[in-house]
């Protein structure tokens, strides 16, 4: 795949007129395959890979969050990139998930072709299969480089998408508890 994405990457910086042998560009095709491949990896990653049986069981009935969690995508409709921060939260129905393979659930989302509203909710529908929760909670904000470099050019725009399933939908206590927690 390597090479055949290098190809590509040739062909368009020469189809905008640069000289593909320059030397400041001469590697740059395969360097930026080799980019390309580690931004889209979520498309080669498994959830039950992921999560790898590190689900244990608990007593824990309250909510579980992970706030902050940084997170670094490519818009599908422009391949520009976007960036922020996901906060997830859960309520355990007699198993944990281990802290870790939180993150690492947002980072397999994010690393495909996305668009911020369907990450959220792959993130929260990710999350609610594996734990079984009572409830799973998800928030992101982030920035978005086809918003800021093109079009509108809005510097400090950002944007802001939740997802909440289970009691987090049916319980406005619940949805009010996250919001508090998270600070919005």
């Amino acid at each position: 795949m390597e090479q055949e994405l290098a190809r590509h990457y040739r062909a368009i910086i020469e189809a905008i007129g640069e000289d593909a042998d320059r030397g400041g560009l001469e590697r740059t095709p395969l360097r930026a395959a080799r980019a390309l491949e580690f931004l889209t990896q979520g498309y080669r990653q498994d959830l039950r890979e992921i999560v790898n049986d590190a689900l244990f069981e608990s007593d824990c009935d309250e909510m579980v969050i992970v706030r902050s969690i940084e997170l670094y995508s490519m818009c599908e409709h422009h391949m520009l990139p976007f960036s922020g921060h996901a906060q997830v939260a859960y309520i355990p129905d007699g198993q944990v998930l281990g802290l870790s393979k939180i993150a690492r659930i947002v980072d397999m989302y994010a690393r495909r072709l996305q668009i911020q509203e369907r990450l959220t909710k792959e993130v929260a529908e990710a999350i609610l299969e594996v734990t079984h929760a009572k409830g799973v909670a998800v928030q992101i904000t982030a920035n978005h480089m086809c918003m800021m470099m093109r079009g509108v050019s809005k510097q400090n725009s950002e944007m802001s998408t939740s997802v909440m399933l289970g009691t987090f939908r049916e319980s406005q206590a619940s949805r009010n508890e996250f919001l508090q927690l998270i600070g919005k």
